[in-house]
């Protein structure tokens, strides 16, 4: 059973904070999820820590760590008409089903390219390699900055395949039953995903994509 002090999420996250002058004087976890193989998966912790400012930072942190999310084109290689993967699952945030781009879960320690192709076979049944991403953001950006240290690393991928291979990933049962996930795919339209998502990290991803391959016509219908 991994201890907190050890997970490599929480040592980066730790590393960082004092780096940047935090001065941290007590550290209470009010709860940890764990992997089934015991490694942190995230935790709720209060933080007593004073800001080089001499202020008291604001308590709460929802520990998560990294995480990737991955915009899959495929391109109709007749037509050259191009669709997405999105995943269809039941979200905490409201309860009702969301539509996301694959997504996971990274520590300090893992590469998070090789955790992005690794997500795309589990989740939508593609296989990737490291290789054939590439990476929209130059650096970590954090979609809370303050009440959580989960830093983003967004990436896309592009494959040209016939329309029964594009289509063959529609509607796929996956997911991974020890994380709680039931997750059904869906290929759409780069427009129509936009009007079916509604996390913040998957509109940007929409809009990083399209302006790094320079599809603004596509840009003005979202």
């Amino acid at each position: 059973m991994e201890k907190l002090e050890d997970a490599p999420k929480f040592r980066f996250w730790k590393q960082n904070a004092e780096a940047n002058g935090l001065t941290i004087n007590k550290i209470d976890d009010f709860y940890i999820r764990r992997r089934h193989n015991g490694e942190v998966l995230f935790a709720m912790l209060e933080i007593d820590a004073d800001t080089p400012e001499g202020d008291k930072i604001p308590p709460a942190l929802f520990l998560k760590g990294h995480a990737v999310s991955v915009l899959v084109a495929l391109i109709d290689k007749e037509t050259r008409e191009k669709f997405v993967v999105l995943v269809r699952q039941r979200r905490i945030c409201d309860g009702s089903h969301s539509y996301e781009h694959p997504a996971g879960m990274v520590d300090a320690d893992d590469d998070a390219a090789d955790v992005a192709a690794r997500e795309l076979g589990e989740e939508i049944g593609l296989t990737a390699t490291a290789a054939e991403l590439t990476r929209l953001n130059p650096r970590l950006w954090f979609p809370s900055t303050g009440t959580s240290d989960e830093g983003m690393h967004f990436y896309f991928i592009e494959k040209e395949l016939t329309r029964a291979e594009i289509m063959a990933f529609h509607h796929r049962d996956m997911g991974n039953q020890s994380e709680f996930e039931r997750i059904t795919t869906a290929v759409e339209t780069l427009p129509a995903s936009h009007k079916l998502i509604n996390n913040v990290n998957g509109l940007l991803l929409n809009f990083l994509y399209l302006q790094h391959v320079g599809d603004y016509e596509t840009m003005k219908l979202l």
